[in-house]
């Protein structure tokens, strides 16, 4: 029995647009989800993205797709940094990693508080805590949270001290 006889063909055509959309573009510009911040957080974020260093870590800026004052990105395959995002699950209270768990640290960099967390997929997220607006940074597969890590950190953290203050983010 062919189980697509009765079914119109139309019910393909949603299917392979969402199969499509999930490809990379012929830019090799990343994609990224846009965070959907409160309009306090989307004050401190549009500051944080006009501070942001134009290179990181060696690599040009490379913002991903959708364009976005929340986004932003460096080298290809870029470093992601995602503002306004969710707090993470993992993060207890600021600036804290529940339990002992050895996928999520808390530390600081250049007076900056970071939660860094291993990913199913190997890569390192870190977000910043501590802060009235999460900060997310997602770096590329193979690169070592120690290493080039904390370099990105370094890097980004002037311009999370200068943009974000120092608080209690909203726990949306």
């Amino acid at each position: 029995m062919n189980i697509f006889r009765h079914r119109p063909l139309g019910l393909l055509a949603p299917a392979l647009l969402v199969a499509v959309a999930g490809c990379a573009t012929a830019d090799d510009s990343a994609t990224v989800a846009v965070p959907s911040p409160d309009a306090k957080t989307a004050k401190v974020c549009r500051e944080l993205h006009r501070a942001l260093p134009r290179k990181l870590d060696g690599r040009d800026r490379n913002d991903p797709r959708p364009r976005s004052a929340y986004t932003a990105g460096w080298g290809n395959p870029a470093i992601i940094l995602r503002c306004g995002v969710v707090r993470p699950p993992k993060m207890v209270d600021p600036g804290v990693a529940q339990g002992d768990d050895p996928d999520a640290v808390a530390g600081g960099v250049n007076g900056v508080d970071w939660l860094m967390e291993k990913q199913s997929d190997g890569t390192w997220r870190f977000t910043t805590a501590s802060r009235v607006a999460y900060v997310q940074v997602s770096l590329v597969k193979g690169m070592s949270p120690q290493d080039e890590g904390a370099s990105v950190l370094t890097d980004l953290a002037a311009a999370v001290k200068k943009a974000i203050p120092r608080g209690i983010a909203s726990m949306r």
